[in-house]
């Protein structure tokens, strides 16, 4: 697990998923010296994913920001490596390799394969999607499994994968992803604070039916 090298506010940011505008102007709109981590998940679904990338890597480069890894990022990495006609058919599938094609998307295997998986600091940790419960380490795809099994033993999680139309708590649990790929808005926590910030994702979320869709099904 990654920690903080030195005190100060954090701010864990929702699934991006290709949503580069939102993100750009998120970052724009939080204080400067504090430090963000981006909860996985930047790549795919959004329509400028390469500019969403370069924007995330520049934000881990400067020191300013913690890129985690999402199923997504860890599905990508899978089909890069595998070489055959299965990886062939995911990557087929895939918005990143689409948007990037072959060379470029290849050029960032390394960097995502070295994404950490989680973030913490005092009494609070950011990853994915949760832990498995059987082990307590990060799985990027769970949900129902960690959400009725967390005995807090971690503090307070900060999680994204899931998305709703606010950022939501479930016990120890804290929500962010709020869909902004989807027509939600792009946010971010502060588990120092408590506070919420958030900027609107591809379209206004009001003439969407996402916010209708999610209300009812969603913690």
């Amino acid at each position: 697990m990654t920690s903080p090298s030195r005190t100060c506010h954090h701010w864990v940011i929702g699934d991006v998923h290709g949503c580069a505008d939102s993100l750009e102007r998120l970052v724009a709109e939080l204080p400067a010296r504090d430090r963000l981590v981006l909860c996985g998940d930047v790549i795919n679904r959004g329509p400028q994913i390469r500019r969403t990338m370069e924007l995330a890597w520049g934000l881990v480069d400067s020191g300013r920001a913690v890129w985690l890894k999402g199923n997504h990022e860890a599905d990508l990495v899978e089909a890069l490596r595998q070489g055959n006609w299965m990886a062939h058919r995911a990557l087929a599938g895939c918005d990143t390799y689409r948007q990037l094609g072959d060379r470029h998307t290849r050029l960032w295997q390394e960097r995502l394969e070295q994404l950490p998986c989680s973030y913490g600091g005092p009494g609070w940790v950011a990853t994915h999607a949760g832990f498995d419960p059987t082990t307590w380490e990060p799985d990027l795809s769970i949900r129902m499994p960690f959400w009725q099994s967390y005995d807090g033993r971690f503090g307070e999680v900060v999680i994204g994968h899931t998305p709703g139309p606010q950022v939501r708590r479930l016990g120890q649990i804290v929500m962010v992803d709020t869909g902004a790929c989807y027509g939600g808005e792009l946010s971010a926590y502060c588990p120092e604070t408590g506070a919420i910030h958030a900027v609107p994702g591809l379209r206004d979320r009001r003439l969407t039916p996402f916010s209708k869709q999610l209300a009812g099904c969603l913690p």
